[in-house]
């Protein structure tokens, strides 16, 4: 899972980020309106965390351009303003769950995690499966039978993405703004290396599941 988070509070942003990490989650960060609005129209992420007072733009104009550009993914709105009109305001805005500062963290990932089931992108503990391998998103663990193997965390991220998305070409830049990031700075080799690391995975557990390269778009899992 990879998730946006917009906050200007530098201090909050790092310790957010870091305790997301830990959970097995993708983060990107960044601290300004329109440079999240920016990140939000790439359609990248499966889940964003947008703080309301920011600079350049706030959180309600971000959520409104955004959901005015048909960018649907779900949005927690995190603010210091608490008052039910300014709960209303913000859900009419397009947010999808709101949660009001100071709040304790577990309280935040709950919240994900069942955003996450509602919307469909994703289940703490859930085990994905295509055809002979399963894979465990938070244990990073690839299984078929009783052969299993860990991956690191881009690996997993990348065959989770491949078994959401099974069956589907999925284009070289669609995985590289997925997996890495929509302003990462990485080569098409690192993608390419990567995918290599999973076939190797995938023989390991003597898989019949691969994942072809269709020239000059990218690749499939079938």
């Amino acid at each position: 899972m990879r998730i946006l988070l917009i906050e200007d509070d530098k201090n909050l942003c790092d310790t957010l980020k870091y305790q997301l990490e830990q959970e097995g989650i993708l983060v990107d960060a960044c601290t300004d309106g329109l440079d999240g609005l920016h990140y939000m129209k790439e359609d990248a992420h499966d889940m964003v965390l947008l703080d309301r007072m920011l600079p350049t733009m706030n959180g309600l104009q971000v959520l409104r351009r955004a959901r005015e550009a048909q960018i649907k993914t779900p949005v927690i709105m995190i603010t210091a303003l608490g008052e039910l009109y300014d709960k209303v305001e913000g859900l009419d805005s397009g947010a999808d769950d709101y949660i009001v500062k100071p709040f304790e963290f577990p309280e935040l990932l709950a919240r994900i995690h069942s955003l996450s089931r509602r919307s469909g992108q994703w289940e703490a503990g859930d085990c994905l499966s295509y055809k002979d391998i399963s894979y465990d998103a938070v244990l990073r663990k690839l299984q078929k039978g009783r052969q299993q193997i860990l991956l690191s965390r881009r690996e997993g991220s990348l065959l989770e993405f491949f078994i959401r998305n099974a069956g589907q070409t999925l284009p070289r830049s669609l995985l590289l703004s997925r997996v890495w990031g929509p302003d990462a700075e990485v080569e098409d080799g690192n993608l390419d290396n990567y995918v290599h690391f999973l076939r190797r995975r995938l023989k390991t557990v003597n898989s019949e599941v691969s994942l072809i390269t269709v020239r000059g778009v990218g690749y499939v899992l079938e």
